[in-house]
């Protein structure tokens, strides 16, 4: 084939090219030779190695302190186990003692220490809770609570979160977004929230409530049913914001104790001319919530006017911890066996 000679005119040159070639030329810069060579370069490097090494200490230490107070705190739930089975063992010895009853067959190989023991101190006086632990600052300081549902919330959730932070007094609403629940719990632990409410729905519908105590549980969860509106309630007046009376009915055995104290410590103490009114009252295990305003026509006569909103709770799972912590343990499960059991309840 034969090559062609054709040439292509000369291309001419940009504007910008011609300002570069016509501005002046900077030297470079010499780099330093010698021992102070690498210490120059070494200097910024380590400057910000150094910034990032403290971060890394101050957020390993906070780990570290959550991870010490965790272990002490289950150390302290182990101990009142131990101590909780021992005062049950007296009480069977001390029972069967005063009625003149034969000990009973798993008491005879301990007898003589627990009559040793119940000599010296009376069971009912030293029963230690790690309810004392958990709640300390009951009474003392009032509750703040942080309060948020799950990823993309529709309408209807984001309405009754509202409601329920008109509910809970010292209560702040906060939008999930992409939150994972770990940085949700850091949240509420750093800036000294002293319970985590999550609101959960199904098609739209409010169907689960999450409450978590800080720093270290429990954490209760429940199903939520029959949930009506403030709104969608006639005859409702403006909502005050006076600390509420509390009513709590119908919790006997001690899992249905430790609901009560898990749901009314989320209330600050009222003072006794209050006139809102929070009860929860327990019936075959549902707990029904309903928020009330009474106003006294006479001496006899009050008259009772619902503020909302209302829902029914069932109780499903208490974790002895935070709701991230997939390793906590349970103190109790509602197990698929226990819904046919109708004489058998558990609040």
């Amino acid at each position: 084939r034969r090559r062609s000679t054709r040439t292509s005119p000369p291309r001419s040159r940009s504007d910008a090219e011609e300002r570069r070639a016509a501005a002046p030329r900077v030297p470079l810069q010499e780099e330093p030779r010698g021992e102070g060579a690498g210490a120059a370069h070494a200097q910024a490097p380590a400057q910000g190695g150094a910034r990032l090494g403290q971060a890394h200490l101050g957020l390993g230490a906070m780990q570290r302190r959550d991870v010490r107070l965790r272990r002490e705190y289950l150390y302290r739930k182990s101990l009142e186990a131990k101590e909780q089975a021992l005062l049950t063992r007296k009480r069977q010895l001390k029972e069967a003692l005063d009625s003149d009853k034969p000990i009973p067959t798993e008491l005879r190989k301990d007898a003589h220490e627990l009559k040793r023991d119940l000599a010296l101190d009376d069971p009912d006086e030293h029963k230690s809770n790690v309810l004392d632990d958990e709640y300390a600052s009951a009474g003392v300081t009032d509750p703040r609570i942080l309060i948020t549902t799950s990823h993309d919330p529709s309408s209807k959730l984001t309405q009754f979160l509202k409601e329920l932070r008109l509910v809970f007094p010292n209560c702040h609403r906060m939008n999930r977004g992409g939150t994972s629940m770990k940085e949700l719990v850091d949240v509420t632990k750093g800036e000294g929230f002293t319970d985590l409410m999550i609101v959960h729905e199904t098609r739209g519908k409010p169907d689960g409530l999450i409450v978590s105590h800080m720093p270290n549980g429990p954490t209760a969860y429940f199903n939520l049913s029959n949930t009506i509106l403030r709104h969608d309630i006639e005859g409702t007046v403006n909502m005050p914001e006076v600390f509420p009376h509390l009513i709590f009915e119908n919790f006997s055995t001690p899992l249905g104790k430790r609901v009560s104290t898990v749901l009314k410590h989320l209330f600050p103490v009222c003072r006794a001319d209050s006139t809102r009114v929070v009860s929860c009252v327990n019936r075959e295990d549902y707990v029904s919530f309903r928020h009330h305003v009474y106003k006294k026509q006479s001496h006899n006569t009050v008259d009772l006017l619902e503020l909302g909103p209302r829902f029914e709770m069932k109780l499903y799972q208490v974790k002895l911890g935070t709701p991230e912590q997939a390793e906590a343990e349970n103190e109790w499960v509602l197990r698929p066996y226990m819904n046919t059991a109708k004489k058998r309840k558990v609040l």
